[in-house]
């Protein structure tokens, strides 16, 4: 198995040694115990995330999927020293320089050995196959420009885009207003990453850009639509879906709702607008939105001009001009999460499948599941991952669904049976109706004779009259009734009292001079039961 290229938040380790030779070193200064105790730590904090890469890579040969999330992890924890040490007074960067040498070292080692594929200049593995051409190479005829433009590996969108104060601008409502829909997409983009970003990735598209494309669109929900008639993650028009093989199905299922095939096309429509328009990814993404005929035309008739040039910029609807500094800021704080005090969710993704052990719904797998380990549960993630169910449409017993590790889990701990199971099919199958009560047709006959009672003996002595005093009392008696009065009671509403004696909620509150909607009642306050019954 190829072992990984080694990199640091997306750079090649040998170009973060590089960059490390030219970091310039602290002035000569006098540094405190304490300072050299912090220093000491952030040596530490170096030698164990090394020590956590180097066994991550143990479990990438060994084919365990844990292990290049631990990798990634181990060099992010680098990273992070890095930036500290930077600003940490008396630390030198360059004594950070042997790490990197070593597993320089051992990344070329291991890569060496393959019997797979050869190593390039760059260090990335390439397949033996003398035919194999990449996804890109297929796709778009500057292949090698567009890659070494766009290879988010290297960061290098940082230079494709321009940091200005539009895209500025798109990062303050991101952190302000708008903090909870991007964590939001965060997190739903985890839970599809694994379906989404190879996509992009063999086409050789950076994943900030796909992350900031969908947070924008559709915040990671995959049954977005709008009123325009876009569906999906990406949201495609129901024409440019059918060009790119998105729509029905056949079984009713429209693919556009589909994660992977959504990816897939969005990669090679962004790739033809990429060619289109010399890689500029502003233009690129105006054609996205703003329609690629006019992104065309626009180009054609300003050669060379950036989009932020007036002439260009307004040249494209408002929608779009905020669409595309927004698209950026999205990507740009994905790339530099930490630059923003962003701590995005740590969220467990790894994909899983679940066979079910009896019928459901996602509602009552909702429900049964919790919310262990996330923030808002798991049904966004249940929804995305099978797009085809209904929220509240049932799914037969032995149906295999997509899922992670960490919902199988829960599943199987939760949901199959016992008091959490039973529980969440008690709320799922409850019936609103059941709880209205609709009095019977007896208990309105003993009610038309109040305020006409007639003693035990004298009833006793007439029995042929009392068949005929309820049809005579019936017609009068409504009448007298709103002259009655009652005393509020602690704690009494309109409605409770309404129920209690059978009124017309509305006639009672004109009568009383209560308005909607509160209708507010004192204790003791003295009413007209207006429109009773009782």
């Amino acid at each position: 198995m190829p072992v990984p290229v080694l990199l640091v938040r997306g750079w090649p380790l040998l170009a973060v040694a590089a960059m490390l030779s030219f970091v310039p070193e602290a002035h000569a200064q006098r540094v405190s115990a304490r300072d050299k105790a912090k220093v000491e730590a952030l040596d530490q904090r170096m030698t164990a995330a090394e020590k956590r890469y180097n066994a991550a890579l143990v479990l990438v040969n060994n084919a365990d999927p844990k292990g290049t999330n631990e990798a990634d992890a181990a060099l992010e924890d680098m990273e992070d020293v890095i930036s500290a040490c930077v600003a940490q007074k008396g630390c030198q960067v360059s004594n950070l320089l042997p790490t990197y040498k070593r597993l320089l070292k051992s990344n070329a080692d291991s890569q060496q050995d393959s019997e797979d594929g050869t190593v390039i200049a760059d260090g990335t593995l390439l397949e033996a196959d003398p035919d194999h051409v990449g996804p890109l190479a297929a796709d778009v005829p500057e292949a090698a420009r567009a890659a070494a433009l766009l290879n988010d590996k290297r960061h290098a969108f940082d230079t494709m885009v321009e940091y200005n104060p539009a895209v500025q601008a798109g990062i303050r409502r991101w952190l302000t207003d708008m903090r909870p829909a991007l964590l939001t997409s965060y997190e739903n983009y985890q839970n599809l990453r694994a379906v989404m970003w190879p996509e992009w990735e063999k086409r050789g598209l950076p994943e900030a850009l796909l992350f900031g494309i969908m947070a924008k669109e559709s915040n990671g929900r995959v049954h977005a639509s709008s009123r325009a008639g876009a569906a999906g993650l990406m949201q495609f028009m129901p024409a440019t879906g059918r060009r790119f093989g998105l729509g029905p199905d056949g079984t009713g299922f429209d693919t556009r709702f589909d994660a992977r095939s959504a990816a897939e096309a969005s990669a090679t429509y962004l790739n033809e607008r990429m060619r289109e328009l010399n890689n500029s990814v502003e233009l690129s993404l105006a054609g996205y939105n703003g329609g690629e005929g006019r992104a065309i035309r626009v180009f054609r008739q300003y050669p060379g001009q950036s989009f932020w040039t007036d002439s260009v910029y307004n040249q494209f609807p408002g929608e779009t001009k905020d669409y595309v500094p927004m698209v950026i800021a999205a990507a740009w704080i994905y790339l530099h999460p930490q630059q923003y005090g962003v701590e995005f969710p740590k969220i467990s993704a790894q994909p899983a499948t679940i066979r079910l052990a009896k019928s459901t719904t996602i509602y009552e797998l909702t429900i049964c599941l919790g919310s262990t380990g996330t923030r808002d549960g798991y049904m966004r993630a249940l929804r995305n991952l099978n797009p085809r169910y209904e929220a509240d449409g049932w799914i037969p017993a032995g149906t295999t669904i997509n899922a992670t590790t960490r919902i199988a889990g829960l599943y199987n701990r939760f949901c199959v049976s016992g008091p959490r199971a039973d529980l969440a099919r008690t709320l799922i199958t409850a019936d609103l109706n059941a709880a209205i009560v609709r009095p019977t047709a007896v208990s309105y006959t003993g009610n038309v004779a109040v305020g006409s009672v007639v003693p035990v003996a004298q009833a006793q002595a007439m029995p042929a009259v009392t068949p005929a005093a309820p049809v005579a009392v019936p017609v009068a008696k409504p009448k007298a009734k709103p002259a009655r009065s009652y005393k509020v009671g602690k704690g009494e509403t309109l409605g409770k009292i309404a129920a209690t004696f059978q009124c017309d909620v509305p006639t009672l509150a004109r009568a009383n001079g209560l308005k909607a909607p509160a209708y507010s009642l004192k204790q003791g306050q003295s009413i007209k039961l207006q429109g009773c019954d009782k």
